[in-house]
């Protein structure tokens, strides 16, 4: 049986739930005690139920939760680099490809969400000018 970790993070929705992993027992069965949530929205995470953490766990913890956030980072520019690449796509299906009828069905959306976004990036870029 290969080394397990002495920690498991499941994934979910803004976080994880972190479990202690146990194979010392008479069955070498895989046990699993949930002892903590993270928070990645917070940035936090607290201890669940009436586990204790010791430091080696807090600061495994901590050190998935930072790897984490920069992995939601990475992947934040990652989908507006693709979101870009998506408009530029949409521009050439609206010149090139699309009919008056699907036109219809997405120009007053998209000149909406266009707006709302041009308007958000003026206004951050004459924020970062003035600061």
């Amino acid at each position: 049986m290969t080394d397990l970790p002495e920690l498991y993070f499941r994934i979910r929705e803004n976080g994880a739930a972190v479990f202690r992993i146990n194979t010392a027992n008479r069955e070498r069965r895989i046990e699993m005690e949930q002892i903590a949530v993270v928070n990645t929205n917070r940035g936090d995470f607290k201890a669940q139920g009436d586990a204790t953490l010791s430091a080696t766990e807090e600061r495994a913890i901590g050190d998935w939760l930072q790897a984490r956030l920069n992995l939601l980072a990475a992947r934040d520019m990652d989908d507006i680099h693709r979101a870009i690449d998506h408009l530029n796509l949409t521009a050439h299906w609206a010149q090139a490809k699309a009919t008056d009828a699907q036109l219809e069905q997405v120009t007053d959306s998209l000149l909406m969400a266009m707006h709302d976004l041009r308007n958000v990036l003026v206004r951050k870029k004459a924020d970062r000018l003035q600061g």
